[in-house]
């Protein structure tokens, strides 16, 4: 444990659209580090906006194997191809108009 003072800040509860397997992924990754999601976030934003690596070298590997478990197959070139399919609609039952 190190004795940094801590940073009081305000959360907000958002809505975010993610790929399913990617959400997948961070919640194993959160749980294996008995972190929240949201502080595994918070992490891999605060890493990028400085432009360093939020993961260390056992922790990629982790995530590799999360990946494969999960079947994401998906890595940061995909990241501005990304379309979501459309929902199907709603099946329409006898005696609706």
């Amino acid at each position: 444990m190190t004795d940094d003072p801590k940073l009081l800040v305000e959360r907000v509860q958002t809505g975010v659209r993610i790929e399913k397997r990617i959400l997948k992924v961070l919640k194993a990754f959160a749980e294996y580090h008995d972190m929240t999601l949201g502080d595994v976030l918070e992490g891999i934003v605060l890493h990028a906006f400085d432009g360093k690596t939020p993961f260390s070298t056992a922790s990629l590997e982790r995530i590799r194997e999360l990946k494969k478990f999960y079947e994401l197959d998906l890595d940061s070139s995909a990241s501005h191809r990304l379309k979501e399919i459309k929902a199907k609609s709603p099946r329409k039952r006898a005696g609706d108009k």
